[in-house]
């Protein structure tokens, strides 16, 4: 559960989308956002290439336990963007 919810929320076009969307809102601020973006990457390498021994420090119910609450999340945002969808749709409907 955790890849498809870390590998484009993380790493993928989203995250630069984001950056760009955030630098044409506050030109003045690209840097900071770049830096905020690498500096989750670099967690984010980090955490994957230690997840084996993370995976034995925290034991296989506790990896069990985060790999169910990343599903709820991922359901969650699945939800949410649906929803969102179904109500635009409607909107432009009603016009």
């Amino acid at each position: 559960f955790l890849v498809p919810l870390a590998v484009p929320a993380i790493a993928g076009p989203s995250a630069l989308a984001t950056v760009m969307l955030m630098t044409s809102r506050d030109p003045g601020h690209v840097w900071t956002w770049v830096l905020a973006l690498t500096i989750a990457m670099a967690v984010t390498t980090v955490v994957l290439a230690a997840a084996g021994k993370l995976q034995a420090l925290l034991g296989d119910r506790a990896v069990n336990a985060f790999e169910r609450l990343m599903g709820l999340v991922l359901t969650a945002l699945a939800v949410e963007m649906l929803l969102n969808g179904v109500r635009t749709f409607a909107g432009q409907l009603a016009h």
